[in-house]
């Protein structure tokens, strides 16, 4: 199966550079292919990617989204006849919307091919500006990619990094979004997220999952009642505690029980903000004695650190582990527990 991965961007955001790390350090070994379709004349990165053994087909008469979209589909065909390869990269004109690319290569109709990812580079310094006035395109470029990867992170302020979080996240809350500068990543790092193989939710999942399994033992739910004794509690039915697990039948007895979703809920949130481990560790201490934030019985995360490394950290009521760690694309926090307060929780880490 042929991958294809489709990387858009306003003019000047970065897709060339994006793409060359990513050659370098994601796609090695793999027979790649890379349509570009630059607006105006001759593409002018074709000289890197050749040397660098990749195919070019570029396109340089027009737009893709416009008088290209037939020719383009066309193309698609020839180079994937010509080429067979692994993975075909398309970067079109940074003007061109990102829908009506997909849309060409959908009625390529190419057999054994797949959209594999669907990637926005927004430059983090000029989001604002660039969906104040060019918003039509600009803004097809977000709502339509699974990934937005952030440019410039490493120029931006915190708070032009947290305003361009907030408006891409206005118009797209669900894609995966890379905050943290391209040199802090390696290529497969910025892969995973386009392949959205690591993301918050599934972050949150295995948090739940790991929770779930990590404190159950001698009929002791995850609420810290003992089913075993404990018959009639009022906050349990149909013989299923929070943990998912059946004690009506592992031990024998008939017990009323909630569901997980009834007992537990969790908060996560993506951020860009740079945080020092005192922060950290004072924000977790916090959550240990004050009531306000409900009762959360796990939290974990990595965030970005005032020079530019990483903090890694988990909690658990009465164990707080603060580390330094490797980067990750974008920082995230993550609480599970009972009743938890998300504004509060907010508040706390000031994101």
């Amino acid at each position: 199966m042929t991958k294809i991965d489709i990387f858009s961007g306003f003019l000047g955001a970065g897709k060339t550079t994006l793409i060359k790390k990513l050659i370098k350090e994601a796609y090695q070994g793999e027979k790649l292919v890379l349509i570009e379709n630059e607006f105006g004349e001759i593409g002018v990165d074709g000289g890197f990617l050749q040397e660098a053994g990749v195919q070019i087909n570029e396109l340089n008469s027009g737009c893709i989204c416009c008088s290209l979209v037939g020719d383009f589909s066309k193309a698609l065909v020839q180079v994937y006849n010509d080429y067979n390869p692994d993975r075909i990269l398309i970067e079109p004109s940074g003007v061109g919307k990102l829908s009506d690319v997909i849309k060409a290569v959908q009625s390529a109709n190419l057999k054994n091919c797949e959209i594999n990812s669907t990637t926005a580079v927004v430059d983090a310094t000029k989001c604002k500006t660039y969906m104040k006035n060019f918003g039509e395109f600009f803004n097809d470029q977000i709502k339509t990619a699974a990934c937005i990867v952030f440019s410039h992170a490493d120029v931006a302020s915190q708070e032009k990094l947290d305003t361009a979080l907030k408006l891409v996240r206005q118009q797209n809350p669900s894609a995966t979004v890379v905050t943290t500068a391209w040199n802090s990543l390696s290529g497969k790092d910025i892969l995973a997220a386009m392949e959205k193989t690591d993301t918050l939710s599934a972050q949150l999942k295995e948090l739940e999952h790991e929770h779930h399994h990590e404190h159950h033992h001698d009929g002791e739910c995850c609420c810290g009642h003992d089913h075993e004794h404990e018959h009639h509690h009022e906050h349990h039915h149909d013989g299923e505690c929070c943990c998912g697990h059946d004690h009506e039948h592992e031990h024998h007895h008939e017990h009323h029980h909630h569901h997980a979703d009834e007992v537990f809920s969790s908060w996560g949130v993506e951020t860009g903000k740079k945080f020092t481990k005192e922060q950290i560790t004072n924000c977790l201490k916090q959550l240990s004695n004050a009531v306000q934030f409900g009762t959360v019985l796990r939290a974990k995360g990595i965030v970005a650190a005032e020079n530019g490394s990483f903090i890694h950290f988990d909690y658990v009521p009465g164990e707080i582990d603060v580390r330094d760690g490797a980067a990750a694309y974008t920082g995230r926090l993550c609480v599970i527990g009972s009743k938890i307060d998300e504004e509060e929780l907010k508040e706390l880490f000031g994101v």
